[in-house]
């Protein structure tokens, strides 16, 4: 019998039933430290009382009146992130994969206003995830994530990772933007150095090009920045942003310049649940928490804990990890034995993590998580490369 839930995923088996900050608790009640965080969404992590509160209070008086119509809470989280960010103006999606098709629209848009309608090339990179749409399965074009659904979107080119030359000769007169992670997040926890990300800005400004950042898994903290691009101090054209702003709340935005967003008038674009007053409300405190200095120096304080003792991890099970890479609080243990065999034997250890490509494991905790949650985490990770160990040698 056909399951009555699409087969699409590929899901370990355990059922959570409740979350606890960085914990989750098994249906059979084996409690779980999580150090996925839903793939970078659970920020603050699991049942946060600030967005409970939140969320509590809004949905007591109102909970959808869509767009057609002003949304207090909207307008709020709006000028949060405009007053935090290099953005003058914000448009509010459900996902990820909703702002990269609004941020390839709207830099199209913005050509073909200029005159310019033949300018509607996408420049991005092998390893890339910019979601499941037509328009980000293009962007990535790697077969996995394009097979079977052709034709595809017309418009995109993918450059090889730190292939500068094949880069300068990507762009044509036809180029709109490039797109790119700052830190690429399904690719393997690869950042992109601060120079390439000055190189980028300088290149598009040369070119006369968009420059559009996907902070859809690196933004809202995660690395001790409040988004990834500020540590090299340079400044997209378009942003998209979803996963933690929201807290585990569906929620996402394209942030923009005026002059990026100067094609998107009345009519161009929406969305019936974008910009909802029980997301914005949620993401508005969210904003307040993560937004601010002390919060993000925390997180790089903690950032700097794990990372020590994940590099003594590796050392100690050089059979079982390569090494360490990532930014703050995403970070990727790239494994000499299969990933998944680390994931797997996570669970055995009561401890959850994720896995991405060029094998690795991503570790993409709550940002609050404790010193003391750090050690435990850093305690399961070593059983479970014992446990790998001994099924080796066996």
């Amino acid at each position: 019998m056909f399951p009555s839930v699409l087969p699409t995923y590929n899901r370990a088996p355990l059922t959570f039933v409740k979350g606890e900050g960085s914990w989750l608790v098994e249906a059979d009640g084996r409690r779980f430290l999580d150090m996925g965080a839903g793939i970078a969404v659970n920020a603050l992590g699991h049942a946060h009382p600030a967005l409970i509160a939140a969320l509590t209070e809004q949905a007591g008086k109102l909970w959808h009146t869509s767009n057609l119509y002003n949304i207090p809470q909207q307008q709020a989280l709006a000028d949060k992130l405009v007053d935090a960010t290099f953005a003058d103006t914000v448009f509010f999606t459900n996902s990820g994969t909703e702002s990269c098709e609004l941020a390839v629209k709207m830099a199209r848009k913005y050509f073909y206003e200029k005159g310019q309608p033949d300018r509607i090339g996408i420049v991005a990179f092998e390893g890339a995830f910019h979601g499941r749409s037509h328009a980000a399965i293009a962007a990535a074009g790697s077969e996995k994530m394009v097979k079977g659904f052709g034709p595809l979107l017309p418009g995109f080119t993918q450059v090889a990772w730190g292939d500068h030359g094949g880069l300068h000769a990507a762009i044509t007169d036809t180029t709109a933007a490039i797109l790119i992670e700052p830190v690429q997040g399904e690719g393997g926890i690869r950042p992109v150095p601060d120079q390439c990300l000055k190189g980028l800005r300088d290149l598009c400004d040369e070119k006369g090009i968009l420059l559009i950042f996907d902070e859809v898994q690196c933004g809202m903290g995660r690395t001790g920045k409040l988004f990834a691009h500020e540590w090299a101090g340079v400044e997209p054209d378009i942003m998209m942003v979803a996963k933690g702003i929201g807290g585990g709340f569906p929620l996402g935005a394209v942030l923009a310049t005026q002059d990026a967003a100067s094609g998107m008038t009345a009519g161009t674009h929406g969305s019936t649940y974008g910009g909802n007053p029980l997301a914005c409300a949620v993401g508005a405190k969210v904003m307040d928490i993560v937004a601010e200095p002390d919060f993000l120096s925390a997180v790089n304080a903690k950032a700097g804990k794990l990372r020590h003792g994940l590099d003594g991890l590796v050392a100690s099970h050089p059979d079982v990890f390569e090494g360490v890479r990532g930014l703050g609080l995403m970070i990727g243990l790239k494994c000499k034995v299969a990933n998944m065999d680390v994931v797997t034997a996570g669970y055995d250890a009561g401890v959850i993590t994720v896995p991405a490509a060029d094998n690795v494991v991503r570790l993409l905790p709550p940002l609050n998580l404790s010193d003391e949650e750090i050690a435990e985490a850093l305690s399961r990770l070593q059983a479970s490369a014992v446990a790998i160990e001994t099924a080796i040698a066996s």
